[in-house]
């Protein structure tokens, strides 16, 4: 009998997986579920006797939140990532570190085959299969969903054959959580003009009051919120999502191209990566020199990109980590921010690294560096070509 691994998250694509795996190919299928900090204790026991109900050899979870904040999420922090400047990759970043982890135990076990439920329409299947291929190229790939384009009612059809009850109703919304923010998708993303109901999304707005709070980053990390300090900065996300995310922070809805080539739209619900972005890249404004930020920008917005599309593995990827990790050197002081429903707002900073020192002036008023006759010649001087330009050619 043939081992296969199961990339299993206990929704309907995989439970279908599950099910036709075990029962209808009599492979020795062993489930594994890889925590990206989306799961409770009780939702990971929920999840485990369901994947041996359905014919699972094994189960096991693989805790894989720090990890996956090494490996990845630091350098979006650092990078100020959001793709198409809406986005904080909640799902593409997610997934290679699931696809990662998932190889390993593969090989740990000596699996013939990998199986995930990737459907051929979107960006998943790409980025799972790109790991493996790298990975464990002697493993067979196996998709059901994909090769035999499977519908969700279809899927349910199968599964009610076999005795599983799976309602239409509760394969209305496609969610997928962890620690770096939930997608939502449903027939409201099908279409380009759509928007998800309130009861679609997993966090419900239960937080009315204005509140004010304190983030402290260190060398570009997040490792402190008001008094309290984290010794992992996976900690003090999920703290941040803890406050923020009551009060419908980080809803939105990203349009994206797909690494096939088609437009996608999908929900998405990230209060604390939106406000640790937007925190860090304002402390980075007052640190950070004009050419420090610029290259940044233009590095991070191909990383991004590229892990989007599953190249995570792409050495070019260590060599711009490194570059990111440089600019962090100074990044480190007080973030101050105001939630409220829907909303948040960047109020102001503290750092002992503050470019903008009132010792050197005060800009539109005085300086304490220059005279007005440096400034005539240097402005002389940083026109000139330009001043030539114009002379020669009598513009």
């Amino acid at each position: 009998m043939k081992k296969v691994v199961l990339a299993f998250s206990g929704g309907l694509d995989t439970s279908y997986c599950a099910v036709y795996l075990s029962k209808v190919k009599n492979l020795e299928t062993h489930a594994v579920t890889v925590d990206t900090g989306g799961f409770s204790k009780e939702e990971l026991l929920q999840i485990e006797e369901r994947a041996l109900s359905l014919g699972a050899k094994t189960y096991k979870c693989i805790n894989e939140i720090d990890n996956y904040y090494n490996s990845c999420i630091k350098y979006l922090i650092y990078g100020n990532v959001l793709k198409n400047n809406t986005y904080p990759l909640s799902v593409s970043a997610e997934r290679i570190a699931q696809a990662l982890a998932i190889a390993k135990y593969a090989k740990e076990i000596g699996a013939d085959a990998i199986a995930h439920g990737s459907t051929g329409a979107g960006n998943d299947q790409v980025r799972f299969d790109m790991v493996f291929q790298i990975i464990c190229p002697e493993m067979e790939i196996i998709t059901p969903i994909r090769d035999m384009k499977l519908s969700r009612e279809a899927e349910i059809e199968f599964l009610a054959t076999h005795g599983v009850i799976y309602t239409a109703e509760k394969a209305k919304y496609s969610i997928n959580k962890g620690i770096w923010g939930t997608s939502i998708g449903g027939v409201e993303t099908l279409t380009s003009s759509g928007f998800l109901p309130e009861e679609a999304w997993p966090t419900q707005v239960s937080k009315a009051e204005p509140e004010n709070i304190i983030l402290h980053f260190e060398n570009g990390e997040l490792n402190g919120i008001n008094d309290e300090k984290f010794e992992r900065p996976s900690e003090a996300i999920l703290k941040l999502t803890a406050i923020a995310a009551p009060f419908g922070i980080g809803r939105d809805i990203h349009v994206g191209d797909t690494i096939i080539g088609i437009k996608g739209r999908v929900g998405f619900e990230a209060s604390a990566p939106l406000i640790i972005i937007k925190a860090h890249h304002t402390l980075e404004k007052h640190v950070l020199t004009k050419w420090q930020l610029y290259w940044k920008d233009q590095l991070a917005m191909f990383y991004g990109n590229w892990l989007h599309e599953g190249q995570l593995l792409d050495p070019t990827m260590r060599d711009i980590e490194a570059f990111l990790t440089s600019t962090q050197q100074f990044v480190t002081g007080k973030v101050f921010v105001s939630l409220k429903p829907y909303q948040f707002m960047v109020t102001g900073i503290e750092s002992d690294h503050d470019l903008m020192s009132a010792k050197f002036g005060s800009y539109g008023e005085m300086n304490n560096a220059w005279t007005g006759d440096d400034v005539k010649g240097f402005t002389k001087i940083f026109g000139n070509q330009v001043s030539i330009y114009h002379k020669v050619n009598n513009l």
